[in-house]
């Protein structure tokens, strides 16, 4: 068997615009677990907004990467093999940023979403992780600790234009924009193809026996990583040469084509 692992990106990608996984991708994942293929979703979703989808996949002797690769949990045990995390000051000179580049900030502290500010992009966050939204008046006294990641929020032109100017102005961080609207900041060298080198090691498996599909900015280290990088059609576009094929999309099946292509075929 030429493929060993199977890594999927979530939102745009595994999942159509519903949140839902559709009965092809879902039964072509099974045929491909019954051939002892590692499927692991790499998702920037904290942990907690998962799982529910790893148990929907019988997924509980494989592993999960979230929080763009900042986490990789062992659902077999339940254990984090690995866990990255911004620091507190890190966390507050991002919130100074925030500050002055007039973008919403975000991060994660006791399975809730901390903020000062509500916004409508914040609100997608809050649908998709299901997660509490903790509004604070004072968001450096509320962060007390380390976190695993923050995301800053605007509107999608202006929020590029951010995106360029941080990655000059802290380019010791991992920065990636998830969704039009998301600019993602973790940790020094996290991203999604950091963590799938870290289990691929663990699981003894090749680069080139690797496939990962995605769509957007936040997956490019691991589609550019793996032997085989594939991209969803409603891949953003300027990162649509970026990979060696493109399937369908998201909301026509995508995953359930690579599987039958790749892996089946």
């Amino acid at each position: 068997m030429k493929y060993k692992m199977l890594v999927l990106d979530m939102d745009d990608t595994l999942l159509n615009d519903d949140h839902i996984i559709s009965k092809e991708n879902k039964e072509m994942i099974t045929k491909a677990q019954e051939l002892g293929v590692y499927v692991i979703l790499a998702s920037g979703r904290p942990t907690p907004a998962m799982l529910d989808y790893a148990k929907d996949l019988n997924m509980e002797n494989s592993f999960m990467i979230s929080y763009n690769g900042a986490v990789i949990t062992d659902l077999k045990t339940n254990e984090i093999v690995f866990e990255q995390s911004l620091t507190q000051e890190q966390i507050h000179t991002l919130y100074d940023y925030s500050q002055k580049s007039k973008t919403h900030i975000i991060t994660y502290l006791d399975g809730q979403v901390v903020s000062e500010t509500n916004s409508e992009y914040i609100d997608v966050e809050l649908n998709i992780t299901g997660l509490k939204h903790n509004v604070v008046p004072d968001f450096k006294k509320a962060v007390y600790k380390s976190a695993i990641k923050c995301i800053l929020l605007e509107e999608p032109s202006y929020l590029k234009k951010v995106e360029k100017d941080l990655k000059a102005t802290m380019p010791h961080l991992s920065i990636c924009m998830s969704k039009p609207f998301f600019l993602e900041v973790a940790q020094t060298g996290i991203d999604k193809a950091y963590s799938i080198k870290i289990l691929a090691e663990k699981l003894n498996i090749q680069q080139s026996e690797i496939i990962a599909v995605g769509n957007a900015g936040n997956d490019l280290t691991m589609v550019e990583y793996a032997g085989l990088g594939v991209w969803v059609d409603n891949v953003e576009p300027e990162l649509r040469d970026r990979a060696n094929v493109v399937v369908a999309s998201n909301n026509n099946h995508g995953v359930a084509e690579v599987i039958e292509k790749y892996i089946l075929g």
